[in-house]
């Protein structure tokens, strides 16, 4: 499995008077190529358990295995260059930079990784003409649509080549055709061998013909009806 989580829990503040525990006993696993909902209300436990998954921090117990390494054994610094190879986020608000350039936003991954700007604009091209945005590389982030920025993000996550793309209510600031326009992006990467984790509440994305299965998420614990 590329992602297997094994009675993950995830507290925060452990200990103090303001402790949370976001999510209880998790039990998931992922297969390489697939496509997975997490669906669920706000505050149920979804965007915690994307960070698990995406490398963010390990689980305050409980296995976590992604990609072939074990999030518990990994001092921070080797987390983050784990996260950095293998794991390609798109935020619910698009998380770009509005004064770089479309091109400058989606090389942003690449600039800890030592990779020559020859090949971070190479690589950043090729992505921006697959998605239909090179006519943007040199617009200011802050000065082109929700749609184009959307695929900004897409280029963006896609520009390190990691196996796993996971994605934070990726609709949730898209009309219909943007969303069925995302989903259809994630179907060709899945047709391409990527694993896709899509946390949402859009009946859009966890209805679509493309996901492979959907987990609900209830109080930071799988919800089975």
């Amino acid at each position: 499995m590329l992602i297997a989580l094994e009675n993950v829990c995830k507290i925060y503040n452990q200990g103090q008077a303001n402790e949370v525990r976001a999510l209880s006993g998790i039990d998931l696993s992922v297969e390489a190529g697939s496509m997975l909902c997490l669906k669920g209300p706000s505050g149920s436990g979804k965007s915690t358990l994307l960070a698990i998954i995406g490398c963010v921090f390990p689980p305050t117990s409980g296995r976590a295995a992604i990609a072939g390494k074990q999030l518990a054994r990994l001092p921070d610094r080797f987390l983050t260059i784990h996260r950095r190879e293998s794991i390609g986020f798109i935020f619910q608000k698009f998380n770009v930079l509005p004064e770089l350039t479309v091109l400058e936003n989606i090389t942003l991954p690449l600039l800890p990784l030592g990779i020559s700007p020859r090949e971070r604009r190479q690589r950043a091209k090729t992505l921006m003409e697959r998605l239909g945005i090179a006519h943007r590389e040199n617009f200011p982030a802050g000065q082109i649509s929700g749609g184009e920025l959307q695929r900004v993000a897409i280029a963006r996550a896609l520009i390190n080549r990691p196996p796993i793309i996971l994605a934070d209510e990726p609709t949730a600031h898209l009309d219909t055709p943007l969303s069925r326009e995302f989903m259809a992006i994630m179907q060709q990467l899945q047709a391409e061998g990527k694993t896709i984790v899509i946390a949402s509440h859009d009946p859009l994305v966890f209805e679509h013909p493309a996901i492979d299965r959907q987990v609900a998420i209830q109080d930071g614990r799988i919800h089975v009806p």
